[in-house]
């Protein structure tokens, strides 16, 4: 496998994109929706599957594009192919606030492992596929279910995170105990299992779920401190109910105060 060597440039703090510079004939590929701005110069196509080149006819095709149904993707995946005989630009958003992670797979053995909705975008041939889970506890109380998602190849492969960024470097047997929801990814290496965390107390009044996430090295673990789940499931509370306040305002004027500070539309 011999992936398209890209250069790219990494912008922004919370809200970021990624630049990504073409040779003449280069390619990357990304996920539907993610795109931002391009030069003139540069062609977009939809293909299935992530056009890596591993599978090949119709069949081919239609298994790869089947497989990243099963991770909760798209069907489809779009090409950026530089057309001109000199350099051209094409740029990618994070979908919500987060970091961008550039991942260098010839570092890491060839293969990342990373939740299901983390990709962004990735040269030509990098491959994209489903690890599944063979641990039945992982596969059932993981956050991620029994599928992952699996990036192979010797290319660049941009994946997205929410909220801040740790990069943990474990040793062979360290233990890192992480909330299933914000692990992003690591390395294949790194044996991923689930813990009950214990006594009635916790379970029931901890708030904080039944199971966490065991992540024993060697290997890099990349976490992320605001899943995109936790942060719909905060803004689902606080919005205001049919015919009720939101939740955040005890004020005795109740909606007419809300009416008088602006935060209501007709």
């Amino acid at each position: 496998m011999q992936a398209h060597e890209i250069d790219y440039h990494i912008y922004g703090e919370e809200m970021q994109y990624v630049e990504i510079e073409l040779d003449p004939q280069e390619i990357v590929i990304a996920e539907a929706g993610s795109f931002m701005m391009m030069d003139n110069n540069i062609q977009m196509e939809t293909i299935f599957g992530d056009g890596s080149g591993q599978q090949t006819g119709l069949f081919g095709k239609l298994l790869s594009a089947g497989k990243r149904v099963l991770t909760g993707e798209s069907l489809f995946m779009t090409a950026f192919i530089n057309q001109n005989n000199t350099k051209s630009k094409v740029s990618f958003a994070s979908p919500y606030p987060g970091k961008i992670i550039p991942i260098d797979l010839t570092q890491f053995g060839g293969k990342f492992i990373c939740q299901k909705d983390a990709f962004l975008c990735a040269a030509k041939g990098v491959s994209i596929g489903i690890e599944f889970s063979k641990k039945l506890g992982r596969g059932l109380f993981g956050g991620e279910g029994f599928i992952m998602q699996k990036v192979e190849g010797d290319g660049l492969a941009f994946v997205h995170t929410g909220g801040t960024l740790a990069k943990k470097e474990l040793a062979a047997g360290e233990i890192l105990k992480v909330d299933t929801g914000c692990i992003v990814g690591f390395t294949k290496d790194v044996d991923y299992d689930i813990e009950f965390i214990g006594g009635i107390k916790n379970s029931i009044f901890g708030g904080e779920g039944l199971f966490y996430a065991t992540l024993r090295g060697p290997g890099t673990v990349y976490i992320q401190s605001l899943p995109f789940s936790r942060l719909a499931d905060r803004i689902i509370a606080s919005a205001p109910k049919a015919g009720g306040n939101s939740r955040d305002e005890g004020s005795l004027l109740g909606g007419l105060g809300s009416l008088l500070d602006g935060d209501r539309r007709f």
